[in-house]
């Protein structure tokens, strides 16, 4: 065997203990709480010793941060998909209701993603570092509706205020969601709450649910 084929397959056993310890990692924090959770634990959930652990992360924070990214990766992703099927324009209330159909409203991400949030709020170190993965989030939002063709409300600030109203709809139905477990409600709920921010709240014709 080569040397190129014998670094291959390290790469790839490699990758898959990582995806192995963030996936044990994600079913820990869900059932235990953040803060509850040690890193003896994410290793005896995914069979793995400390020092696997240590070879792929330094500590449960930048665990977690691995988490974070690979969630707001795919939230992300699946905004953009929606948003991105109007082509160059943007009809607002009818990529709503695609947004609001694909949107990613796990609960089991919810809660680990809210014991987080507390950390966080307690170490400005680790806050600042959430603060980033969000921008970038709405970056990525502000971007898409920075090309559409329907005039944003004056009172949002431009695109940019749009994107934090965006996120803040989300963040307040995803809160709610997590007491209620009503997930059908969340997006019928969120999709309302998108359209009235975005437009002047007249117009649901992309919305086909109702509360």
């Amino acid at each position: 065997m080569g040397v190129g084929e014998t670094t291959r397959r390290v790469t790839r056993r490699r990758a898959r203990t990582r995806a192995n310890l963030l996936d044990a990692a994600f079913a820990v924090f869900a059932a235990k709480g953040f803060g509850r959770v040690s890193i003896e634990e994410v290793c005896e959930a995914a069979g793995y010793s400390r020092g696997a652990f240590y070879s792929n992360f330094d500590s449960l924070d930048e665990l977690f941060f691995a988490l974070y990214r690979q969630r707001a990766d795919l939230i992300a992703d699946q905004v953009a998909g929606a948003l991105a099927v109007d082509g160059p324009g943007l009809d607002v209330p009818a990529a709503v209701d695609r947004v609001t159909e694909v949107l990613l409203l796990d609960r089991d991400w919810l809660l680990v993603k809210t014991d987080f949030l507390v950390h966080a709020a307690r170490d400005p170190a680790v806050a600042a570092t959430l603060l980033e993965h969000r921008a970038r989030l709405r970056a990525a939002i502000a971007d898409r509706l920075a090309r559409g063709h329907t005039a944003l409300p004056a009172v949002l600030g431009g695109t940019d205020g749009a994107a934090h109203a965006v996120v803040a709809a989300y963040d307040g139905v995803t809160t709610q969601l997590l007491l209620d477990r009503d997930t059908e409600h969340a997006r019928a709920w969120l999709g309302r709450l998108l359209t009235a921010l975005l437009t002047d709240g007249s117009d649901t014709t992309g919305q086909r649910t109702t509360a």
